[in-house]
């Protein structure tokens, strides 16, 4: 019964991509909230059999036009990660509750990933010991992976404290050099 609506937004979206396909920008991200933070909120057939392939459709035009498509959602959607892949997706951004190592296992070397094993709630109300072993997991992981970008799931929130944010940034950059 919500197919009428879905339809209605891929019509809409779908006139959009085919507009950037004649940009200049190489690089497209498609952000669909299309789960929650537990996963999937319909039926895993409703995202295979309605949604995801309304996502092929709609990256038609930018694979023509030699774009890149990289496909984010807040959430858990590792489920559907084959899928989005087979749909064309060049890439994923993601949050840490994507089983990180999983992800970078599965596409370390044919997608692009953003994301990593660091969460900002924990930044944002956990210990300094919980964010440096993020860290130290992202990095383990990042060997692995041909196109990773590192970024804290959720991203840096304002009410992230000085003090933490001066300590990820110092120790993250500081790994790096290594």
């Amino acid at each position: 019964r919500m197919e009428k609506v879905f339809d209605s937004f891929f019509r809409f979206t779908l006139h959009h991509m085919e507009a950037w396909s004649q940009t200049s920008a190489e690089v497209i991200i498609q952000h669909d909230d299309f789960v929650w933070t537990s996963g999937p909120f319909m039926h895993p057939d409703v995202y295979r059999q309605v949604i995801i392939p309304r996502y092929r459709e709609l990256w038609k035009p930018l694979h023509t036009a030699g774009k890149r498509v990289l496909f984010c959602s807040d959430g858990t959607f590792i489920e559907f990660m084959d899928d989005l892949a087979d749909a064309g997706a060049d890439g994923f951004i993601f949050e840490p509750s994507n089983d990180f190592a999983s992800v970078v296992e599965r596409y370390g070397s044919s997608h692009v990933l953003i994301g990593s094993a660091v969460d900002c709630r924990d930044m944002t109300f956990g210990s300094w010991e919980t964010v440096r072993r993020g860290i130290d997991h992202t990095l383990a992981l990042a060997a692995k992976s041909d196109g990773l970008i590192i970024a804290v799931g959720n991203h840096i929130p304002a009410n992230v404290r000085d003090d933490m944010l001066e300590k990820y940034l110092t120790y993250l950059v500081s790994r790096l050099e290594r």
